[in-house]
């Protein structure tokens, strides 16, 4: 198949890349740079220019190729609000070019949008519309499509992770070297969910292979991971201090960050391992944070 990739040089985008490349597939990576374009050709994928502030460009990379799987995202959370209606318009800008065609479109989104209720575990088959996290809008422009005949399916993320990157642990990571202690919130005991970045990888190829309408998967290799265990984690590992904090206290400590961190986002993924036959094998979170990567960031194109 050739795949139009979203996001194919990003954290998750790149090791997509390399799944479907070893898989026999020719990829047009989506990119906006110089040097984004000349990694991509180095990796052996074709490249197609835009930006997410375009649709029309990335509707364009759609038009030409067998199936798309969208990851790329705004991730400045400072203006989440505004990126989460950015990324409805870009889904809706690719599902253009698909419909009725039987292409698949493979969407990305949160394990929160199958929580019920606040602190309930999310499950595949739950959509909670009425979401107070504005990714839900994601989703919604997915469901829009499917009424207009298009092969979506949604894969929901958790904390995605390798030793330089953790998801919102990155930004809380940088925030406790900058304030000089981790902290978290109360007893710290509200979890969150976690899978390892190739484990991540090899989920979307094979939502690919299975090109369900309408399905949704979770990559959640953990269901959930105390907050309070990551930050003395990460206390060891960066020789910091680790504090408790009123709730109240979140958003004069952690800034945006604070909407986050308080909660307690637990995600199954059991009906996604039964459908796909999934069964990650990387290393768990704390893990992961205890082999921190503490050198400079060497960030992919």
């Amino acid at each position: 198949m050739r795949i139009f990739l979203t996001g194919a040089t990003g954290f998750i985008g790149a090791r997509i890349l390399d799944e479907l490349l070893s898989s026999g597939h020719e990829v047009l990576g989506l990119t906006r740079s110089d040097s984004g374009a000349q990694w991509l050709r180095a990796k052996g994928a074709e490249v197609h220019r835009g930006t997410l502030e375009e649709p029309e460009s990335l509707s364009a990379g759609a038009a030409e190729v067998d199936a798309v799987i969208h990851t790329a995202f705004d991730h400045d959370f400072s203006r989440f609000v505004e990126n989460c209606e950015k990324d409805r318009r870009v889904i809706e800008a690719l599902g253009s070019q698909l419909s009725g065609s039987n292409r698949p479109l493979i969407i990305t989104s949160g394990t929160g949008m199958g929580s019920a209720l606040p602190g309930e575990k999310a499950i595949e088959n739950v959509f909670n519309e009425h979401s107070p996290n504005p990714r839900v809008a994601s989703e919604l422009a997915g469901r829009k499509l499917l009424e207009q005949g298009v092969n979506v399916s949604v894969v929901r993320l958790p904390q995605v992770h390798d030793t330089m990157r953790q998801g919102l642990l990155t930004p809380y990571i940088a925030l406790a070297r900058q304030k000089g202690a981790l902290a978290y919130l109360d007893d710290g005991m509200n979890r969150v969910a976690a899978a390892h970045v190739l484990d991540v990888a090899a989920l979307y190829r094979l939502a690919l292979s299975k090109a369900e309408t309408g399905a949704c998967y979770h990559a959640v290799a953990e269901e959930g991971v105390p907050v309070r265990k990551i930050a003395e984690t990460l206390g060891a590992r960066l020789s910091l201090p680790v504090i408790s904090l009123p709730r109240e206290k979140a958003t004069e400590h952690f800034g945006w960050l604070g909407m986050f961190i308080g909660l307690d986002l637990t995600a199954s993924s059991a009906l996604t391992r039964e459908r796909l036959g999934w069964q990650p094998v990387g290393p768990e979170l704390l893990t992961d944070l205890k082999r921190l990567d503490i050198s400079p960031d060497e960030t992919l194109p």
